[in-house]
């Protein structure tokens, strides 16, 4: 047996295992190999490969979904790795991400005030995350910038693709709304229900269980969360918000 734990986290409604089984149809439909899903520490997901062609199955994962660096011995300084947001507010010195080490024990990784101050300006963090529509597993790519293996700390920067992604949302005058914890498929049938699809520039799979919508202008993110709520249950939504 192979296992493969991938960059992907399933929670909220778990929808993610469904979709997930059929994109692994798609890529080892034609191998012999059986699979299973399960998810392991913080929601992170894990694919149990079995049969005659698993080495080669365990590969394809990899090379499609990526693969946590479990053992914190096994993070480079200067790499660029993709993780999730983790515990946001819950702390003034920073913002975690969780970018899945299990050994010796499971270990977040900080983006570190200094450097979001340096980035953004001198704004509070919790009024950053606010401001910023940031939320815990909202997926962000990072680069390694310190690791202290005998204090098991891990500091990290946004990588130039992610703070350009970032600093574009928040310059571009078009509201947004980040959701949490479904399929984008379940986004769009909420739209859909609630007539808001009109409403909608663009749809982005940021990951499995994570999407973004970028609203129309005149288009307001208060009122589209008020309405497609209801209809995501078990979600977390996030907003950017330009006043008119």
């Amino acid at each position: 047996m192979r296992e493969v734990v991938i960059l992907e986290k399933v929670y909220g409604d778990r929808s993610g295992f469904l979709k997930l089984d059929k994109k692994l149809k798609a890529l080892l439909g034609d191998l012999e190999v059986e699979w299973k899903l399960s998810a392991v520490k913080k929601n992170w997901v894990k694919v149990s490969l079995s049969g005659e062609d698993e080495e080669i199955s365990a590969n394809l994962v990899r090379e499609e979904f990526g693969e946590v660096p479990y053992r914190l011995s096994a993070v480079k300084e200067g790499e660029t790795y993709r993780g999730r947001f983790v515990d946001l507010g819950k702390v003034g010195y920073g913002a975690y991400v969780d970018i899945g080490i299990f050994t010796p024990r499971p270990k977040d990784a900080l983006l570190p005030l200094y450097y979001l101050k340096e980035t953004f300006g001198d704004i509070p963090v919790r009024r950053m995350i606010r401001d910023f529509g940031w939320m815990d597993n909202l997926p962000v790519e990072v680069v390694v910038t310190d690791v202290e293996f005998g204090a098991r700390e891990v500091e990290l920067a946004f990588s130039d693709a992610q703070l350009r992604r970032i600093k574009g949302w928040i310059s571009d005058g078009y509201d947004k709304l980040f959701i949490t914890g479904t399929i984008s498929e379940n986004v769009e049938k909420a739209l859909i229900r609630t007539g808001h699809g009109r409403d909608v520039k663009r749809i982005e799979e940021l990951g499995l269980m994570e999407t973004l919508l970028i609203l129309k202008k005149g288009t307001q993110a208060p009122g589209i969360i008020k309405e497609i709520g209801p209809h995501l249950r078990g979600t977390l939504i996030g907003a950017i918000k330009f006043r008119e």
